[in-house]
């Protein structure tokens, strides 16, 4: 894995420490997550309250590890959310940003955006990005650290590009510096577009168990 990020980042002369490897573990117990974490990785990835809710006390300390739920949020989950994870990079609308920041503790956040025309994808409209940045800005307890936008899925990586161009236009225009973009499949491409976090879960850890 560091290979690929190494070397896609050099193929764009950019610096391998530009781009951040969250190691996607949902679906994965604690003692996965606990081993990852004694091998170096710090950076966290998971989709549901609910399934981190009960792994996070299993997983013991974990001193300089940042959790990033990445995963839709509801805005009746915003209260937990806030308690068990660091950074929250699917922020879709002001109510959301609101009630996280009305939880009171300090909290990293994104935006998520909704590139496609897909049914099953979340996330806030390009034209309403301004006043979602906006929003969240005037909101005392977080920090707004960029956009995170999830293509349709593909097995061909350059049908991604497109999508991670725009996001990439939509962040500089914003005056945002992170995108959040790139999986297992696609992170070469969305690193060569601007990419300073990768979300891999089964290159680094294999196929996820089925439920």
């Amino acid at each position: 894995m560091e290979a690929r990020i190494s070397a896609a980042a050099a193929r764009t002369g950019r610096r391998r420490d530009e781009i951040l490897l969250i190691a996607v573990t949902k679906k994965f117990p604690a003692p996965v997550i606990r081993e990852a974490y004694e091998l170096g990785l710090r950076e966290f990835g998971e989709n549901y309250v609910q399934e981190f809710e009960v792994k996070r006390p299993e997983l013991g300390p974990c001193p300089g590890a940042r959790f990033h739920l990445i995963g839709h949020l509801q805005s009746n989950k915003s209260k937990k959310a806030a308690e068990i994870f660091d950074v929250v990079q699917t922020v879709d609308t002001p109510k959301l940003a609101r009630r996280l920041n009305d939880e009171g503790r300090p909290l990293d956040v994104m935006v998520e955006v909704k590139l496609s025309a897909e049914e099953a994808k979340a996330g806030a409209a390009p034209e309403d990005v301004p006043a979602l940045v906006e929003a969240i800005r005037g909101c005392g307890n977080l920090r707004l650290l960029g956009l995170m936008t999830m293509p349709p899925w593909s097995d061909d990586a350059e049908k991604s590009r497109p999508y991670f161009a725009q996001l990439r236009e939509l962040a500089a225009a914003n005056g945002l510096r992170h995108l959040s973009m790139g999986m297992s499949h696609d992170l070469e491409t969305a690193i060569e577009e601007g990419a300073t976090m990768v979300r891999v879960g089964t290159a680094l850890f294999g196929p996820r168990r089925k439920d």
